[in-house]
Parts: structure tokens; sequence; C-alpha cells
């Protein structure tokens, strides 16, 4: 495909961009309505739940880093091809699952192609629109369809299980990675870098391996027990192989994640606040979903419908803080959209047992306006505290922490909540006489008990049947009302870290940050990563800035905050 082409389809290439990304970001919201589903169908107990969701967001920002090379080296569409490739065919193996570990395994895969597929779509982008003014339309456009996939997760999935079955929130994705296969086959342009970056397959697999043994210590210990020797081996395990992780990242020649970036605050703060915040929306979403289907009875499409205002208020929140930023600062805003942001969830962690939604409403849409407030800001300050050379390495931290984030904030909140249920509500109905596997089911989940074991004794024991949802209710209520006071409290920390370390405003002319990232984007990513070992020799101070002359003085002085 030659230049001429490449520009007259533009426009059109840019649609299969986004319908890719439209699919990806979907996946992680669109099954929190399915839940109660799963439960019922597969019999999934909390963790599982917790493993299920987790095994995508998990192994997505895991792999981001090193999929995002992997493009680089070998070319970007042919990565995005196979991504396409693997998501869809793992999205149909989910659709056909009959256990929760044949699901949790599928979405696992589903994460290892959403991961070559991300990276690719802006490096593409990156490469088809040379115009900066074009450009930064189009990622615009391509922002928007990710932000706005979140607010329709919840609702397409609430409509595919009433007019089908969970499994339609799969198998929806095969003829959508269909069309977009051939798309871009013919669409996209063929690209990648004339000096690719070396990868770390080791970096990668040590991230995965320690990120995975202390979630599955946080998700099972709960069932099992926190001082169960094998949750004590794994945490310690997990512990030490980070450890590891961190000391192979720094000494080896090519990480894939620089350690040293964190020595900056603003890059520190700005990751924490992100972290931390992702973390609990996530953790919240997870909980909200049984909160809403199973305690108050709603339907998965009237579910996902309530769920909307969430997302859609963050949208309109989000484009008002950059002029907040110009007016008050960086500090103030991300500061105090932590603090919004923590008000509601703690509001949701007060929510009765009964005609719950409203007050529900108002700490998620606190939530929200907090997360407008936090996000932006927060970006920016990750991107204007790296050279811009580094800034595809900026982009690919700022995915990885939202990711990682989400996947901790459903392991640890999910297994705080497990942890006041499943006691609770075993000892109680051992109390009252129930045996297994009307036990099992009702201790495994809340959807076991309200929706499996409650009907099943209903017919013949009516009163034991309400005692038991009572017993349920009550239990899953109290959990998660300790989760959710726990997730605001967790924002509150990186509260007092912005407001502590996130300078006030970034120290150099913002007029010079914007021309660093014009000139920044008028070079593709190949050009980018060709200068990568130039600039980190130039922040160790090894050479001088002017050393290179194919960065220019806008580039060398471009709001970069040291």
């Amino acid at each position: 495909m030659d230049e001429q082409q490449i520009h007259d389809r533009r426009w059109v290439a840019l649609g299969v961009l986004a319908g890719c990304v439209l699919v990806i970001t979907l996946d992680n919201t669109i099954l929190n309505v399915a839940i109660p589903s799963l439960v019922h169908d597969l019999s999934a107990s909390l963790s599982q739940l917790q493993w299920i969701i987790d095994g995508y967001t998990l192994v997505f920002a895991s792999l981001l880093l090193t999929t995002g090379a992997l493009g680089d080296r070998f070319g970007r569409k042919g990565a995005m091809q196979v991504g396409l490739a693997v998501f869809g065919a793992a999205s149909l193996s989910a659709s056909m699952s009959s256990t929760p570990m044949q699901l949790t395994i599928s979405r696992a895969v589903m994460g290892i192609g959403g991961a070559l597929i991300m990276p690719a779509t802006l490096s593409l982008m990156t490469n088809i629109f040379r115009d900066p003014k074009e450009r930064g339309r189009a990622i615009g456009i391509w922002a928007a369809v990710a932000g706005a996939s979140g607010a329709l997760g919840p609702v397409a999935g609430g409509l595919l299980i009433k007019y089908f079955s969970w499994h339609a929130v799969f198998l929806v994705n095969v003829p959508l990675i269909i069309v977009l296969m051939i798309a871009s086959r013919f669409l996209l342009p063929s690209s990648k870098a004339a000096d690719a970056p070396r990868l770390d397959p080791f970096g990668a697999l040590l991230s995965i391996i320690g990120f995975m043994a202390i979630l599955w210590a946080i998700i099972e210990a709960p069932s099992i027990g926190w001082s169960d020797p094998k949750v004590i081996t794994a945490i310690s395990a997990g512990l030490l192989v980070l450890a590891a992780f961190i000391g192979w990242e720094l000494h080896t020649e090519h990480p894939m994640l620089d350690i040293r970036f964190f020595r900056d605050r603003r890059f520190s703060a700005a990751n924490l606040a992100i972290t931390l915040v992702y973390f609990a929306m996530f953790g919240q979403m997870f909980v909200m979903s049984q909160y809403m289907q199973v305690i108050l009875g709603y339907t998965p499409l009237r579910a996902g419908l309530l769920m909307m205002p969430m997302s859609l208020v963050m949208m309109l929140t989000a484009p008002f803080a950059p002029r907040l930023v110009e007016r008050i600062g960086t500090k103030l805003v991300v500061g105090c959209g932590l603090l919004i942001a923590a008000l509601g969830v703690f509001i949701v962690s007060t929510v009765p047992t009964a005609n719950g939604y409203p007050r529900l409403l108002e700490g998620v849409v606190l939530l929200a306006i907090g997360m407008g407030c936090v996000m932006a800001p927060a970006t920016e300050s990750i991107m204007g505290s790296l050279p811009p050379a580094k800034a595809g390495v900026g982009s690919a931290m700022n995915d990885t922490t939202r990711q990682m984030g989400g996947a901790l904030g459903v392991a640890i909140l999910g297994s705080i909540l497990a942890s006041v249920y499943q006691p609770n509500v075993q000892s109680q109905l051992t109390a009252l006489g129930v045996t297994d596997p009307a036990l099992k089911a009702a201790v495994d989940s809340v959807g076991g008990a309200v929706q499996g074991v409650v009907p099943a004794i209903a017919p013949t024991d009516p009163a034991l049947a309400e005692q038991i949802r009572q017993i349920a209710v009550n239990e899953y209520v109290a959990g998660q009302h300790l989760a959710m006071r726990v997730g605001a409290a967790v924002i509150l920390v990186a509260a007092f870290v912005v407001f502590k370390w996130l300078p006030a405003r970034a120290t150099d002319a913002r007029a010079g940050h914007a021309d660093a990232l014009d000139a920044f984007a008028s070079l593709t990513y190949a050009e980018a990563e060709a200068v990568v070992e130039h600039d980190q020799a130039e922040l160790d101070g090894t050479i001088a800035v002017d050393a290179d002359p194919r960065i220019d003085d806008a580039q060398r002085t471009g709001g970069i905050d040291r």
C-alpha cells in the first residue's frame, strides 16, 4: 500500500482501529451483568467469579509492554491480526464453557489477544495520520470510542442475556472479529520499526508469575483461610518473584519497564492515583452487579441500564478537568477529584438491603465525577514527566496501571466481601440445620443462596427458605459495606500522596511542552524508539542533549519535568 492509498483511506482505517478498540475494551465491562447468570449456570463460587473477571485483565495488563515491542519488531498489522484471531478463538471457546475453569482459561487467552491488539492500534494510527491536527482528531475519536464502550458494556450485556444467554456475551465477538480481520487485511498499512526495541520476555514472565501468585492467595484465602500454608507460601513466593522482577528490570539493558522512572515523584504520584482509583472502581462494579441483580432483584438489562450513569458522568466531567488544571493546578484538581471519589465509594458502603439504588446512584455519580477530574490530569502528568522519546512507554504504562489496578480491586475487595460473607453464612446456616449440598451452594455465593437454594427449599419449607434468604442478603451487604470502606480508604491514601508529592503545576512552560508533544507526534513510533537509547544516555548524564541531531529544539526543551 503506497502513501497516497494510505492517505485516501485514513478515515476508513480509523474506523477499523476504533472497532478493534471497541471490542477489547467492551469486554472489560460487558461481563459484569452476567455474574449472577454464571453462578446459576456454572455453579461458580465467589472466588471463581473473581478469577473469571481477573483472568482477562491480569494477562492483558502484564503483557501490554511486551506485545507492543513484538509489534514493533515483527509488524504491527500482523500483531493486530494475530491478536484478533486469538481473541476471536478464545471468545468462541468462552461461549462454549461448561465449567468456571474453562471460562477462566478462555478469558486469560482473550487477554493475550487484547494485549496484542491495543498497542498496535495507536502505533498504526501514528503511521496513518501524518498531519498533527488530523492525528489529534483521530486520537480523540479513538479515545471517545474506548470511553463509550465502558457505558455500552453493561447495556449490551444486559440485552444479550435477556434475549439469548450469557454465552452470547462472548459469541457476539466472533462475527465482529471476522469483519475486523478482513477489513484490517485490506485497509491497514504494514508497519514495523526499522530499529525495533529488544524484547524482555524474562521480565514479562516474572511479572505474570509474581502477580498471579499474589492474586491467587488473595482470592482463595477467604475459602481456605489466611493462615493456610498455601496462602502464606503463595504470597511469599509472589513477593520474592516481584522483587526479582524489579532487580532484573534495574539491571537488564532493555527492560520491559524502566523502574528508574518511578524516581520522579510526578510520575509515581500520578500512576498511583490512576491505579488506586481504578482499584476502587473495578471492585465496586464487581460487587455492584451482584447487589443490583441478586439483592435488589433487577434483571440484567435493567442493571446494565442503571450502571450507565457512571460512565456517562465520567465522560461529561473529563473534558472540564484540563480547564480546571489551567486555573488551579494539577495537584488540586487530582487531589480533590480523589477526595470526591472516596466520598462516593464511602456512600456506596452505606446502601441498605432494600431500595438501595438511590443511594447507590449518589455514590456512583460522585465516584464518576472524581474519576473525571483525575484521569486526564494524571495521564498528562505521567506523559509530561517523561522525555518525548519515551511517550510510547508512558502510554503503555498508563494502560498497564489501569488494568492492574482493576485486577487488584476485584481480587482484594472481592476477598474482603467473601471474608465476611462466607464464614458468617456458614455458621448461621449450620446452626439452622442446613447441610450439603445446599449449605455449600449458599456459602459459595449470594447468587447460589438466593437464586439456587431458596427456590429449591421454598416449596417444602418456606419459613426456612426465607431465613436463608435474609441471612445471605444481610451478610452480603455487610461484606459489601466493609469492602467499599476499604476502597474509600485506599483512594484517600492516593489523595494523601498526590497532595504531598504531585507538583502543583508543570515546572516548564506549557507552550514548550505542547511543542514537544507536537514534535514527537510527527515521528513514527519506529522513529521514536530509534532515539530511546540516546535519550536514556542523556538522562544518565553520559551524553549531551545536543548530541543527537534527530531531536529538534522543541523536543529538547519541551516541558520535561525531571
